[in-house]
């Protein structure tokens, strides 16, 4: 398989929206709705978890430790780079990410970083869906954040 990083624009635009969809409930600690963005069998892993094949381990173990605790989330799409298999059923995701971090005496810091999706579909037609995910820190950046941020699902 050769993967393309000249991306037709169609599927550029859909996982640019599937990214601006997910900074959105990340930002807003809505856990429902971007479930629906991933495949049930994904295969992770991140700071809190070893790799977890399932999207409830993923959710608990990762996303419920790291998303209440941190604020002003985004993906920046401006740096999304975007392979996709010649077939179109398969797509990489590169892109940097911001969020602001809560020291233990309640101050703010800068909390950047970067993630990689994997993305699968059954037909061209269909949605893009997460099939994995790597997201991390840029080096230097403190890991733990102290918000308390209520989940809204």
């Amino acid at each position: 398989m050769t993967l393309t990083w000249n991306t037709p624009e169609e599927d550029r635009a859909e996982i640019e929206r599937w990214f601006g969809g997910w900074s959105e409930h990340v930002a807003a600690v809505d856990f429902a709705p971007a479930l629906e963005l991933f495949e049930g069998n994904i295969a992770s892993f991140g700071t809190h978890m070893d790799v977890v094949e399932g999207l409830d381990r993923l959710a608990e173990n990762q996303w419920r430790n790291v998303w209440p605790t941190i604020e002003d989330f985004r993906w920046n799409l401006e740096t999304l780079k975007v392979g996709v298999s010649p077939d179109r059923l398969f797509a990489i995701g590169v892109i940097t990410f911001s969020s602001t971090g809560i020291a233990e005496d309640g101050g703010r810091f800068d909390r950047p970083g970067r993630g990689t999706v994997a993305f699968a579909r059954a037909a061209v037609d269909a949605p893009w869906k997460g099939v994995h995910t790597h997201v991390s820190l840029n080096p230097g950046t403190p890991q733990k954040s102290n918000g308390e941020r209520p989940a809204k699902s």
